[in-house]
């Protein structure tokens, strides 16, 4: 067992050259591989996204390519490719390309939410929670947290305010791989730096996200035999309550017309479809009062989507009940139920108080990446309280889907958003 354990601390020998060149007709962009001196050692990525897979950080550092005249993310604006020793704080054991990854794909969410203080929790390339707030960034984070303290053991915080002294303690109270900010204030790098293995990076940029929103970058996809598919990358459209479309369709000469949301539920549906540009499709957000209170990622159904990530939120719900009550997992008392009478009674109401808050989705929101083919996704989370739906429209069931929203008592509030969030 010592010797398979053993490949999770092994660096993978990193056979990449140390420049890297694309060109696109008579445009290039250069690259320059991306080393750090780790403990008297010159060090690259740890490995990629598994120990026996070599790979290498390469930073955008010269050229230039517009496309259809709209200029692509150039040089001097990396944030993860650019980083140094100096900016990494604490190098744990050190980075492997899914920590990378996980605090890249946070930037890309907390790019759309910079006007208040936001902390994104991710696993495996997937928010496990988001959350902002005025309150400050301890609270964004505590509250991100506790949407799912289960799926963010082992994940990557990323905030875009700086880290004081109570968020540390926050972080350091649960195990995570790594934090990213764009700066520690007071003794909160000490605080975090308890953690030997943690990874602590500054990221000074993510002070400054709001330059990026808006200008894309090249997005490169590598095919199996070798084949790349290039893409501009995505640009949210809806950056404020102006940028939605009212929900309207039209079927044999009638036409539906949908009920627009009220300030705080489009506060709210900017919020998760900010989050949703992170999320893998098909996939399904709930989120009430600026806080992820479900995330469903990569399902091949609509509905199938929504009906489990109905089952994580209660799932989530009970577990945090036990957390806060019984000072444990939901799984850990399910197995003391077994065999204690008084556990599995103090159980059986956990999940009736679950089952009664709906697992805390009454009074969510809810946006999909993708528009409703049918109605019966839109009925399932009708179920469970929801009171505004953002969606891409376009379906040719929308009078349908519109239909359903104004069926439900009391009438619920639905806008397009007229762009699809797909990530693959």
């Amino acid at each position: 067992m010592s010797d398979l354990k053993k490949m999770y601390r092994t660096l993978a020998q990193d056979p990449f050259p140390g420049e890297m060149t694309i060109r696109l007709g008579d445009q290039e962009f250069t690259f320059t591989k991306r080393t750090w001196t780790i403990d008297g050692e010159e060090k690259g990525l740890r490995y990629g996204e598994n120990p026996d897979q070599p790979a290498a950080l390469f930073e955008l550092t010269g050229g230039g390519i517009a496309l259809d005249g709209v200029a692509l993310r150039g040089p001097g604006e990396g944030l993860v490719s650019a980083l140094t020793e100096e900016h990494m704080l604490q190098a744990g054991k050190h980075p492997g390309k899914i920590n990378l990854t996980d605090v890249d794909n946070g930037i890309n969410i907390l790019q759309y939410l910079t006007a208040k203080p936001a902390a994104v929790i991710l696993k495996h390339n997937n928010p496990s929670g988001a959350a902002w707030t005025d309150e400050g960034i301890a609270v964004a984070v505590e509250r991100a947290f506790r949407s799912d303290r289960i799926a963010a053991f082992g994940g990557a915080v990323v905030v875009n305010r700086p880290v004081d002294e109570t968020t540390a303690e926050l972080i350091n109270s649960s195990y995570f791989e790594v934090v990213a900010a764009p700066a520690y204030e007071g003794n909160s790098l000490e605080i975090l730096k308890k953690r030997k293995n943690l990874r602590i990076l500054q990221i000074p940029g993510l002070a400054n996200l709001e330059k990026l929103v808006g200008v894309p970058f090249l997005d490169l996809k590598s095919l199996n035999d070798g084949g790349i598919v290039a893409q501009v990358s995505f640009r949210n459209r809806i950056l404020c309550a102006d940028d939605f479309i009212p929900a309207e369709a039209e079927k044999d000469g009638a036409t539906y017309i949908a009920r627009k949301p009220n300030e705080s539920e489009t506060e709210d549906l900017i919020f998760a479809w900010a989050v949703e540009a992170g999320v893998t499709s098909n996939s399904v957000i709930f989120a009430k009062d600026g806080v992820t209170t479900a995330i469903g990622t990569g399902e091949q159904d609509r509905v199938g989507c929504v009906e489990l990530t109905i089952h994580k939120a209660y799932t989530k719900y009970a577990d945090l009940l036990c957390f806060d009550e019984e000072g444990c997992s939901l799984y850990e008392f399910k197995l003391r139920a077994r065999t204690d009478e008084d556990a599995a009674k103090r159980l059986a109401d956990i999940e009736a108080r679950t089952s009664e808050a709906r697992g805390g989705l009454a009074g969510s929101v809810l946006v999909s990446d993708g528009f409703f083919p049918f109605r019966d996704g839109v009925d399932v989370a009708l179920a469970q309280g929801v009171t505004a739906i953002a969606q891409p429209g376009g379906s040719i069931r929308d009078w349908e889907i519109i239909g359903a929203v104004n069926e439900a008592t009391p009438q619920v509030a639905m806008v397009f958003t007229g762009q699809r969030s797909f990530k693959h």
